[in-house]
């Protein structure tokens, strides 16, 4: 393994190849997983439970190389929270700019429009849970973080409760596959081989980023910048998916794979790491859980009452984003 990273390195110096790298493995993830949702995992399911650990995984290999030595609960608190502030207001807020908006079926006549308004309620109840859900999850971190530290025990109910939130979604797959008489195609086991085969090249470019990210002494890009700079750049995958899935017209998708990337890093990522390194509570942490909270409260009303983020508060949340952005990095 090491002889390969060795070679590896002959032709991945550059930071702009390591970012090329980075790009190109979550394009194949990505693509796989696409070709997952036709066979046997569909809908918001598929935002929730696999597009996740497809966008998502970045945030995790970031967790685990930052674990490997002692006192980085920082920089993985700052990427965490950065990434879902991201997920919840710029790339949703531009995709509620620029895209198909609504979460509901194109208008057709005659006996199939009662089959898509069912279809429309049912995802927009998913989503609903989906943000209950993201309540719950940065809620108890909230709470957990009262002490000012994230603990062994503390990592335990975070984990605890994002895999039961995840064995609830696999029931729901299974249960629907059998009301649909549909079982899962054996080609899926190609796809996941792609899958892991990208998840290296994912974990190969953070792993060499991170290294190099650590060494530069610019305003910007320097280490005391590191939980930023990452949480930004792993937004990208997230991007790549609102884009299709946006164009294609399944905003559902667009909504639930944003939250649900959310949820691999609070609670997932952050227990990981406070299994094996008790995490010290940065003093901005509070104001990040509360940008989190509130602008998921945006999102929850808007499908609740009006089935859609409006472009006005689309825009709103892109420019809170940017001003996020420069108090953290800049000042």
């Amino acid at each position: 393994m090491r002889s390969v990273e060795k070679q590896f390195l002959v032709y991945f110096s550059n930071p702009l190849a390591l970012l090329g790298l980075f790009v190109a493995a979550s394009i194949l993830m990505i693509w796989r997983l696409r070709a997952i949702e036709n066979k046997g995992f569909e809908g918001t399911v598929l935002g929730t439970l696999i597009m996740p650990y497809c966008s998502g995984f970045a945030n995790l290999i970031f967790a685990y190389v930052m674990s490997r030595s002692a006192g980085n609960g920082r920089q993985v608190i700052e990427n965490c929270i950065v990434n879902n502030v991201t997920n919840l207001t710029l790339i949703l807020g531009l995709s509620a700019i620029f895209c198909s908006s609504a979460i509901a079926p194109r208008k057709t006549a005659g006996g199939k429009k009662k089959k898509q308004d069912d279809v429309y309620r049912l995802y927009r109840l998913d989503l609903l849970f989906t943000l209950i859900a993201l309540f719950l999850f940065t809620g108890t971190l909230w709470a957990l973080g009262k002490d000012k530290v994230i603990d062994l025990y503390d990592g335990l109910v975070l984990v605890g409760l994002f895999l039961f939130w995840q064995i609830l979604h696999v029931f729901e797959i299974l249960k629907n596959n059998v009301r649909k008489n549909r079982s899962f195609h054996w080609s899926i086991a190609i796809d996941l081989v792609l899958i892991a085969v990208s998840a290296y090249g994912i974990y190969l470019s953070i792993d060499h980023l991170v290294t190099w990210i650590g060494h530069a002494d610019g305003k910007v890009l320097n280490s005391g910048n590191l939980g930023w700079l990452s949480g930004v750049l792993m937004v990208l995958p997230n991007a790549f998916i609102a884009l299709y899935y946006g164009y294609v017209g399944r905003q559902d998708i667009v909504v639930s794979s944003q939250i649900g990337d959310s949820h691999i890093c609070i609670p997932m990522c952050i227990g990981l790491f406070a299994l094996f390194d008790t995490i010290d509570i940065p003093g901005y942490f509070q104001m990040g859980v509360f940008i989190i909270l509130g602008a998921a409260a945006v999102h929850f009303l808007s499908i609740a009452l009006l089935g859609r983020l409006p472009r006005v508060l689309g825009a709103a949340l892109v420019v809170g984003y940017g001003l996020f952005l420069y108090l953290g990095i800049v000042q």
